[in-house]
């Protein structure tokens, strides 16, 4: 178990040893060791709180050259697992000219790194490797300067190998990166742009190598964080331990909605009441007491003065139904309404998606110690920095009085239950007065983490009298994704601050298809619902993976394949005929050519009788997101007998621009995969007109190994001349469509609602 070790360290012995170079005058913070190193022992380091933020104008906040010569990089975002780290190591070692194997990456921690915006958006080598790339180069050229004066040899004339820097043509004139500068600062500034969302640069007067310079970018390289994860040594959140520790429960209602009307303290043994307001927790020395006292607690609870929710059954027609808050429009072109009402038919269509859960691995786990004005926060969210923000906000301190350490958690992938376990945690720790452990159980995790907005899809397209797309509409309607915003830096979007009483602040916001068809008239458009509870709800929407990615496409990509359908088209020909973009149609057609895919015009059921009891079919998805294009083929077989589909064979083009680590790359694509399918096949929150009733894995089930495809195959398409662009969200996006439209093929049955389960199939096919 990790545990917070005494503070030892002046930070002179920090720089010396671990080589922890930050901007600051004089801290006497004992940073974490380096995340190759050693997550859980790393988060352990507390010391007392940094009084100053590292700032990004300072070089040395993003690059240091330790005592040995290696260097260390300071990133501002974490690695979620799609092997981030050895990618931004790949970066830094090819501007440095160093061995990868000389750099480490610190990251997720609020004392030692600048607020990069977290870890979302698949941003974290598009956005995020920017300024660590440039600070390299700054390093680099600094050094060079440095190595001139001191061989006597203008800069031009000297090379770099390993950290090592020599005079062309002069043997015995070296000078190493340790020598000039190592264990010290760079004391040199960057220019900086200031920091929107996800983005954050800075620059200084080296320009960053061409890339025909790059040796380790491109690379395949390993992993640095499989091997504990095998071997079980990483240390994660849980596993933290802090002296004089407590650890904590939170109480929530049975029946959403509900207000305390009394606590019976002496209810339980072992452990104490901790409440303000209707904040409310139990503590105790041992966590198996505080489990025993969540269970056996006796509260009152003032029920709602009416249901707060429709139920599943109900949800869809509850959201056509509801008034609409907000409507914006992403793209109006040309006259749709005219061009509807020319058409020679209407083809149209709705589709239905769910409220999902995070459903991580685990619960959220989060530890906090609150005193003498100042927090130390350890946490899984992805956004630690959010993390500290939120919890200065919430116990009134500066954000320089609170640093939040990220070590790895069971997930999350949007804001899970790990920003409200953090804020609850410093909340818990302020009021007891001790270091806090809280964390949930399985249905605190499952039932109480924000959800994945649910929406109705509606589409319809005009057709000309020869078949052509004349009109083209599609309007998102549903719950805000941003009901709880898409981090927990403000704690009035968190359980915390609702059971306090703080004024809400939600977010009202949808989103629409991104493609490149190229219409004449054409309507993308949002609407907003209100949110079924407006304060401690269970069913709070925000963000989950690729927000709205696979909702919406979901239903566009599949009305594409009705639209192909209505007018006897080959679906892949049918895409190619108005996809606009260049980049998008090679996609299209590397996806197409890998998969073997063969035209046809009708679907394939037409054509092929049951065999086996199994009915097979293939569909095809494609869409953006930002400046990646991704396609998606499924092969799937249906099993009307059942009601399964196993998707057997996926096959994935996907540009990204510059590739920096391909298969760090393909894995995560993998993973888009798997995740997209669960979520597809599976995953729907079921919750009556009270509560949720998702609680556990039988409840809310997810995709198993049973049901995990044969075969992904990757067409990575390196477009050096774009930017990195991000992987970690685009191919989920395609999936729900691709498996919908390969479930057509088979049956000639549209299913136009996910989770396409078992009992939907089985209703679907009945005839058969």
């Amino acid at each position: 178990m990790a545990t917070e070790p005494a503070l030892a360290l002046s930070r002179r012995d920090v720089l010396l040893s671990a080589g922890a170079l930050i901007v600051s005058a004089s801290t006497g913070l004992v940073p974490s060791p380096a995340y190759g190193q050693s997550a859980g022992a790393g988060a352990a380091a507390a010391g007392s709180v940094v009084e100053l933020i590292p700032s990004p104008r300072e070089l040395d906040s993003w690059i240091a050259i330790l005592p040995d010569g290696s260097a260390e990089a300071f990133f501002g975002k974490i690695d979620m697992g799609q092997g981030l780290e050895v990618a931004i190591a790949q970066i830094v070692a090819d501007e440095l000219d160093m061995s990868v194997e000389h750099v480490t990456v610190r990251m997720g921690d609020t004392a030692t790194t600048c607020n990069q915006g977290g870890a979302s958006g698949s941003t974290g080598v598009s956005l995020g490797a920017r300024p660590l790339r440039n600070a390299a180069a700054e390093a680099r050229r600094i050094l060079l300067e440095r190595a001139s004066k001191a061989l006597e040899v203008p800069a031009d004339q000297l090379s770099v190998a390993n950290g090592m820097i020599s005079a062309r043509g002069a043997s015995g004139k070296t000078v190493s990166y340790a020598e000039l500068i190592g264990g010290k600062h760079f004391d040199a500034p960057v220019e900086w742009n200031k920091a929107v969302g996800n983005f954050m640069d800075v620059k200084g007067q080296a320009k960053p190598k061409a890339q025909s310079e790059y040796r380790l970018v491109g690379k395949s390289l390993a992993r640095r964080d499989v091997p504990g994860k095998i071997l079980g040594t990483t240390d994660y959140v849980t596993d933290v331990r802090l002296p004089g520790m407590l650890h904590a429960r939170m109480i929530r209602p049975a029946i959403a909605g509900s207000t305390i009307a009394s606590v019976n303290g002496d209810s339980i043994n072992n452990a104490r009441v901790v409440r303000e307001a209707e904040f409310l927790a139990v503590v105790a020395e041992r966590e198996w007491d505080a489990v025993e006292a969540a269970r056996t607690l006796q509260v009152m609870w003032n029920p709602p003065a009416s249901d707060p929710f429709p139920g599943t059954d109900a949800l869809h027609e509850h959201i056509r139904g509801a008034t609409v808050v907000k409507r914006e429009e992403a793209l109006h072109k040309g006259d749709p309404d005219a061009a509807f009402k020319a058409a020679a038919r209407i083809v149209q269509a709705e589709y239905l998606w769910p409220l999902q859960s995070h459903a991580s691995m685990g619960p959220a786990c989060a530890l906090a110690h609150v005193r003498d004005g100042e927090a130390t926060v350890w946490t899984g969210s992805q956004k630690p920095h959010s993390t500290r923000d939120g919890v200065a906000k919430l116990l009134g301190l500066p954000p320089d009085k609170v640093r939040g350490i990220w070590v790895m958690g069971p997930g999350s992938y949007g804001r899970n239950d790990a920003g409200d376990a953090a804020l609850d945690a410093a909340y818990v720790s302020k009021l007891t007065g001790r270091p806090i452990r809280l964390q949930g159980m399985r249905s605190d995790g499952t039932a109480w983490d924000p959800k994945g907005t649910a929406c109705v899809h509606r589409a319809r397209a005009g057709l000309d009298a020869a078949g052509k797309v004349v009109a083209y509409e599609f309007v998102s309607k549903g719950l805000s994704r941003v009901d709880v915003m898409f981090n927990e830096s403000d704690p009035r979007c968190s359980l915390a601050g609702m059971t306090l009483g703080l004024p809400l602040d939600s977010g009202v916001g949808l989103g629409t298809p991104s493609e490149s068809y190229a219409f004449g008239a054409k309507v993308l458009a949002w609407e907003v619902v209100p949110p079924l509870l407006d304060r401690c709800s269970p069913l709070r929407t925000s963000h989950l993976r690729d927000p709205l990615g696979p909702e919406v496409h979901f239903g566009s990509e599949q009305f594409i394949d009705e639209i192909a359908a209505a007018v006897k088209a080959d679906p892949v020909e049918f895409r190619l005929q108005y996809i606009s973009a260049p980049r998008d149609a090679a996609v299209v057609k590397a996806a197409a050519e890998k998969a073997g895919w063969v035209p046809r015009k009708t679907a394939a059921h037409s054509k092929r009788s049951l065999h086996a009891g199994m009915l097979q079919g293939r569909g095809i998805a494609y869409a953006q997101r930002g400046d990646t294009v991704v396609a998606v083929i499924a092969e799937i077989e249906v099993y009307p007998k059942d009601g399964r589909i196993w998707a057997r064979r996926f096959t994935v083009a996907h540009d990204c621009g510059l590739i920096i680590n391909p298969q760090s790359l393909k894995q995560t694509i993998e993973g888009n995969i798997v995740h997209g399918l669960s979520r597809t096949l599976f995953e729907e929150v079921q919750f009556d007109r009270n509560s949720v009733k998702s609680v556990d894995w039988a409840s809310y089930p997810i995709l198993e190994m049973r049901d995990a495809p044969e075969t992904i195959d990757i067409v990575l398409i390196n477009s050096t001349d774009v930017p990195p662009s991000g992987a970690g969200e685009p191919t989920m996006r395609c999936v729900p469509a691709a498996v919908a439209n390969a479930f057509w093929d088979a049956t000639g049955v549209r299913l136009r609602r996910v989770p396409l389960s078992p009992p939907r199939v089985k209703a679907a096919l009945a005839h058969i």
